[in-house]
């Protein structure tokens, strides 16, 4: 996101009336929602912490070999999370039905992960133990996610490596053939597994093959160009799902007796970001209107390691591995009359290393949510380098100059050459000979639908799996548990979860003449030709850049309550303009890329007013999401752990409705609660 398109947001959108002026409650912000019941995660069990997830699995109800054969299950996803559980489920005789909108599961974006996945194996016999991976991720979180759901996280991490050895997935080796490991940020010990930097591809690839093989056993039917658009729910139960066929318009009803969102993140609301450009919240968000809670959804991470913007009208940045920060070095020059130098003539004497300076314990190795920060205040300092996008330089360094000279451009090229080499294709310079310029961008998203210790959402039936929930992460996700999350979640979790649920089956048959399916079906139809019916003069694009806009200076790296009203008042006038003045081409029953980005875009602009609302009454720092007015002296995130150690989980109220707080209290019995330190 360029400066000049974020100094400009605000006269992007036509003024919109200021928010409804009401009796506040005690503790609702502007009147802008309402309070209601407080929330508990009735499945989690007490306990041990090492005996919890055990006890769950033995508590849960079994469902016999043959009556797993008239059950079915949707798989909305085929990206790690889904399409590990997709193969997981059909190889215990479940009939899956995986939904994906791309040409092939293996497009989904898991593939894009570059840097590695963690797991508590210790190899490097540095420390390293599921307790540790445990604390490090709660501590990367910043505090503010569940003790048990993250402790089985850490526990089943070293399964996730054995089943992916098996499958063959090409994880980089040492001398002697045993498995290498490399540091990522947030911690002091070596626990991550990788493949050069295409550890999601090959991670992926595995789990197609998975699929695949259950496909050809027929257990599992794939529907590839298909896109939920509707989530059918019977009796409150969900029971199937209304998706569009993308080759050929056709809108399609689809019924199981269980279903599972893996759908990723909603990173894109943000139009410029890391994830593929399909990237969409569709799913979720048509879930979350149905009764789905949806939990954190101002938890954003801000990758620091990507390519800078390049001009003005970019829409898709470019990831830069986490990995590189094991051994490149951030720094900008300690003047500002030096950002115009090439960097090779700036002696080092002149550099400023600033992670190295602040944070000397963990370095370049710091957590993403304070990279990001530290990158963004030296440049607001005017010390950014690289070329001026508007009136600013956003960029800083990244420099293997003493790599090269520690290990020979052979050893650094067997470790990240194919990231070096895509840098190069990029930006046309040599990561070899000239230090690269990365700068923070939007990535992965914390924040998604509530889910309970069984990744059960709030409507009975429905499960959600991967990014598309909220449950491992807290308010910042520490590099590698991306994959480490989706992969538990897909491979051991929700394949013994599920089971308990579908045991109380075999569920009522319904058909598409029933009364809930008709009218979801109803609901689709008329959003398709309401869309095109507009005829405005505005592109569906242009709507999304100014939505991105409006989200990345006012909801980005750093929120005020100031900047999160107007953000609030500037969503609702461009949204009331979208469905006034959008102009959507073609027709509905045929290949059409604009209806498809005109569905996604709406929910966007519902999720984004729903972001801010969320980041406003959040009147604390933590993680990812940094308030203006709550830093300590020397400008960390200050948490207020006696206000906010909760997770806050939103009910859709109807369209013209205001948003219904619920809140999960957070317990800590394992961990002790302070203020995160990397110093």
């Amino acid at each position: 996101m360029t400066d000049t398109q974020a100094a400009t947001a605000s006269t992007l959108a036509p003024e919109a009336p200021a928010a409804p002026a009401a009796p506040e409650a005690p503790g609702v912000v502007h009147g802008l929602y309402t309070e209601g019941s407080p929330l508990a995660d009735a499945k989690s069990p007490a306990g041990p912490i090492e005996s919890r997830w055990d006890k769950r699995k033995f508590e849960a109800a079994l469902v016999n070999p043959a009556n797993r054969r008239k059950l079915t299950v949707i798989m909305v996803g085929t990206g790690l999370a889904g399409g590990a559980a997709a193969a997981t489920l059909g190889e215990a005789g479940y009939h899956v039905k995986s939904f994906c909108y791309q040409d092939s599961p293996r497009r989904a974006h898991s593939i894009a992960a570059q840097g590695g996945i963690n797991a508590a194996k210790n190899y490097k016999e540095d420390g390293d133990s599921v307790y540790r991976l445990f604390y490090d991720t709660v501590k990367g979180g910043d505090y503010r996610s569940r003790e048990s759901n993250v402790y089985r996280l850490a526990e089943v991490s070293a399964n996730i490596i054995d089943q992916c050895v098996a499958q063959g997935v090409p994880f980089a080796r040492e001398y002697g053939g045993l498995l290498d490991n490399r540091s990522f940020g947030g911690v002091q010990v070596s626990r991550t597994f990788y493949a050069r930097g295409q550890t999601g591809q090959q991670l992926l690839i595995g789990a197609y093959q998975a699929l695949e093989r259950q496909v050809a056993a027929g257990t599992v039917e794939t529907f590839t160009r298909h896109e939920m658009l509707e989530l059918i729910v019977v009796d409150g139960k969900a029971r199937g799902i209304i998706a569009r066929d993308l080759v050929t318009g056709e809108i399609e009803t689809h019924l199981a007796d269980a279903v599972v969102l893996a759908s990723g993140g909603y990173g894109n609301v943000f139009f410029l970001s890391t994830n593929a450009m399909g990237s969409n919240v569709t799913a979720t968000w048509r879930a979350h209107r149905k009764g789905a809670y949806f939990a954190n959804p101002c938890y954003t991470q801000i990758h620091p390691t990507c390519i800078p913007v390049a001009g003005e009208h970019q829409s898709k940045l470019t990831l830069m591995s986490e990995s590189l920060r094991n051994d490149g070095r951030i720094w900008v020059p300690k003047n500002a009359a030096d950002c115009d130098k090439d960097p090779r003539e700036i002696p080092e004497e002149d550099r400023d290393y600033y992670l190295e300076r602040i944070y000397p314990s963990f370095g370049n190795l710091v957590p993403r949510d304070i990279a990001s920060r530290q990158a963004k205040n030296v440049c607001d300092e005017g010390r950014g380098v690289g070329p001026k996008v508007g009136d600013f330089r956003r960029g800083v360094y990244l420099d293997f100059t003493d790599a090269l000279q520690r290990m020979s451009a052979e050893a650094v090229a067997e470790k990240y050459g194919n990231l070096l080499d895509m840098y190069q294709r990029i930006t046309g310079e040599n990561p070899y000979e000239v230090p690269m310029r990365i700068y923070p961008a939007v990535h992965y998203t914390m924040g998604g639908l509530w889910v309970d210790y069984d990744l059960q959402s709030t409507i009975p039936g429905l499960f959600v799996a991967g990014e598309a929930n909220f449950s491992d992460h807290g308010a910042n996700r520490l590099g590698a548990s991306a994959l480490m999350q989706g992969l538990a979640d897909g491979y051991f979790v929700l394949p013994n979860t599920i089971r308990d649920y579908l045991a109380k089956g075999p569920f009522p048959k319904i058909d598409e003449s029933h009364e809930a399916v008709a009218e979801a079906r109803a609901s689709v139809d008329s959003r398709v030709e309401r869309l095109l019916s507009i005829n405005g003069d505005r592109s569906v694009d242009s709507f999304h850049r100014e939505l991105g806009n409006i989200m990345w200076e006012y909801c980005g790296m750093e929120r005020s309550e100031e900047g999160l009203l107007k953000a609030i008042d500037l969503i609702r006038g461009l949204r009331d303009e979208f469905w006034r003045n959008v102009r959507v081409l073609g027709a509905a029953d045929t290949l059409n890329q604009s209806l498809e980005k005109a569905s996604r875009v709406a929910d966007f602009l519902e999720l984004g007013e729903l972001m801010c609302i969320d980041a406003l009454h959040r009147r604390e720092s933590c993680g990812g999401h940094f308030r203006a007015e709550s830093q300590t002296e020397d400008g960390e995130a200050l948490r207020h752990d006696d206000e906010f150690a909760y997770v806050a989980a939103w009910e859709w109220s109807g369209q013209d409705g205001t948003p219904v707080l619920h809140k999960e209290d957070l317990v800590y019995e394992f961990v002790e609660l302070k203020q995160r330190s990397y110093k």
